[in-house]
């Protein structure tokens, strides 16, 4: 089982990269966002998943620890291949989908290529928990604990969520957003200055 690889970036292809180590050349899968950090000729040192399937050994690498643990997160979804994780990497930032899943924007989840409405509703609903234990983003249903002062029709931090996105903020954005502010101004936050706040974080 090979779990990391140390060694010259030997040429970039597409998807992937050869990576040379001590003249040992070995193929290996990565999202564009690795790929994009990595240099023909310059050394690489990268965390490795290795897939063993019946025809093949697979290798894909990542330069930073989240985006392989979200990687192994992402393939224990019924219809997430490594291919459609890497795409889903490509896309989207390990604390863009933590971000996206906690706050069930499906329409994040969708860009990348690969992934489908149903596709995207089954990740926002199989991975809540996970994005909660990765520790980017409270899941709604927290944030709603985090604030007593709900009313009839949902907690001051859905409405604010709701006014923000009325303003032409993404969920995802505002759900970020008011999440920080919550965690700032404290559970009894009056609407109001929590979307003032909120403004406030999206402007900076």
């Amino acid at each position: 089982m090979i779990a990391k690889l140390k060694g010259t970036v030997d040429a970039i292809d597409g998807d992937s990269a050869v990576i040379d180590v001590n003249g040992v050349g070995y193929l290996v899968a990565a999202s564009a966002r690795t790929l994009r950090d990595l240099v023909t000729g310059g050394p690489a040192s990268l965390l490795v998943e290795t897939i063993v399937r019946e025809d093949a050994i697979a290798l894909y690498g990542f330069l930073e620890t989240a985006e392989r643990d979200w990687f192994r997160i992402l393939t224990t979804v019924q219809g997430v291949g490594a291919r459609v994780a890497l795409s889903i990497l490509s896309t989207l930032s390990p604390q863009e989908i933590a971000r996206a899943i906690a706050a069930q924007d499906r329409a994040t989840l969708s860009r990348p290529a690969g992934v489908g409405p149903k596709l995207a509703a089954r990740l926002a609903t199989e991975l809540k928990d996970k994005a909660a234990a990765f520790g980017v983003a409270p899941t709604p249903s927290k944030l709603a604990e985090a604030a007593p002062s709900a009313v009839a029709g949902g907690s001051v931090n859905e409405d604010a969520v709701s006014a923000l996105v009325n303003l032409d903020y993404r969920r995802v954005e505002a759900f970020g957003a008011v999440a920080r502010v919550t965690q700032r101004l404290g559970p009894d936050a009056k609407l109001d200055a929590v979307i003032r706040a909120a403004l406030q974080e999206l402007a900076r």
